[in-house]
């Protein structure tokens, strides 16, 4: 069976599912042709087994040390010894990570990381906003956003984009991009203002709008080839795989992750 559709000109990705120590989706593509690249997003549970929720939000309450233990096994599943982090604030700030010592490394107030250097795994918190993977094969540079629309209407991709030209001199052309799992817009309905943030009209109320579709305007604005933009066909509030969705009521979080093997 293809895990690929594409529709209107858009190529549309069915992760696949990962069972076992920390479920996970992935983009089988990437697999294939980064055999370098460690890359994912985690999911509630296995959906195979009666497992507790793989929650692993650190920010808000004081994280338990089962949150703790499943950071640990992200570690140990990606083979990757340094995690990044950082409290995310729905703005613009990316983070530039250099070599470091092993462990989890927390960062105030960032939405974005990027990296070039091997065995660091850029990681992002989500329960419905998009995650962003930004990876260029040639100069092996790698970016990981979280995108929710006052970050998106803010800049946030845009910025990154540059940011990855400025300190690495990777070339939008050059990236793969892909728009992870994430709400749908079915299932995402917001108020005039949000519109008018994104895409410049004014409903006269609440309507559904498709975040990775104002998201993949811009990133192909932006000098992204459409060949090499693809997007998730998991929704994280009504798609089958076990996502935390903060509008289906969940507190939890899982996490994109990324990162090039030692």
């Amino acid at each position: 069976m293809s895990h690929e559709r594409t529709q209107m000109g858009r190529r549309f990705i069915r992760e696949r599912i990962i069972a076992g120590a920390v479920p996970s989706v992935t983009h089988h593509g990437w697999e294939k042709r980064f055999p370098w690249l460690v890359q994912g997003t985690t999911l509630t549970n296995d959906p195979d087994l009666p497992v507790d929720d793989f929650d692993l939000r650190l920010f808000g309450p004081a994280p338990s040390r089962e949150v703790l233990a499943r950071w640990g096994a992200l570690r140990d599943y990606t083979g990757l010894c340094r995690t990044v982090h950082a409290r995310q604030t729905h703005g613009t700030r990316i983070v530039f990570h250099e070599p470091g010592p092993a462990g989890l490394e927390l960062h105030p107030d960032a939405d974005g990381h990027v990296t070039r250097h091997r065995g660091v795994l850029l990681t992002v918190a989500l329960a419905d906003c998009v995650p962003v993977f930004l990876v260029d094969p040639v100069r092996r540079a790698l970016g990981l956003l979280h995108c929710g629309w006052r970050g998106v209407a803010a800049g946030m991709v845009e910025h990154a984009i540059s940011t990855l030209y400025d300190r690495l001199a990777a070339e939008s052309s050059a990236l793969h991009v892909h728009l992870g799992p994430a709400i749908c817009g079915r299932c995402y309905e917001v108020g005039p203002e949000v519109h008018q943030a994104l895409v410049g009209n004014t409903p006269p109320g609440p309507e559904s709008l498709d975040l990775r579709s104002v998201l993949r305007d811009r990133i192909l604005r932006g000098g992204v080839l459409e060949e090499r933009l693809t997007v998730s066909s998991h929704c994280t509030r009504c798609g089958e795989a076990p996502f935390f969705s903060h509008r289906g009521g969940s507190e939890g979080r899982q996490v994109a992750f990324v990162g090039m093997r030692c």
